[in-house]
């Protein structure tokens, strides 16, 4: 069994989902393994992963949509030291992922057709956020 890790430094802009299963799946072909599993982790606390739909952006509207009216920012948490943006964004993360596996065939993504990989940036402005790539198998 074959180990191979790669760090993604992805540069976000304020509250979007950005695709990067492309940057993943180059990932995963550098590695040489050809069957196995890709973990994702984001090294972060006010973003998230997600495999969400990639044909329609209208998807990813209503779900930032639907997130701000269940965790709307303003002075209503004790925590904001880093912003009114910082603890909604935190909550919004223990709401969602920062990890995923995916399995791999022939050093590929096993994504359904409509599927994606996003870094969903939930702070005001963008930040360069790390992904770790970790693949394993043979």
């Amino acid at each position: 069994m074959a180990h191979h890790q790669h760090l993604l430094k992805i540069q976000t802009t304020g509250k979007s989902l950005c695709k990067i299963t492309a940057k993943v799946q180059a990932a995963v072909a550098e590695s040489g393994i050809g069957t196995g599993v890709c973990h994702l982790f984001l090294r972060h606390t006010s973003a998230s992963l997600l495999i969400q739909e990639n044909a329609d952006p209208d998807v990813l509207k209503d779900l930032e949509t639907f997130f701000s009216r269940i965790v709307p920012e303003g002075q209503h948490y004790r925590h904001s030291t880093e912003g009114l943006d910082d603890m909604p964004a935190h909550i919004r993360t223990a709401l969602t992922h920062t990890s995923e596996f995916i399995p791999i065939s022939r050093s590929k993504l096993l994504l359904g057709t409509w599927q994606g990989i996003y870094i969903w940036e939930h702070r005001q402005h963008g930040s360069i956020r790390e992904v770790v790539v970790h693949v394993t198998g043979d």
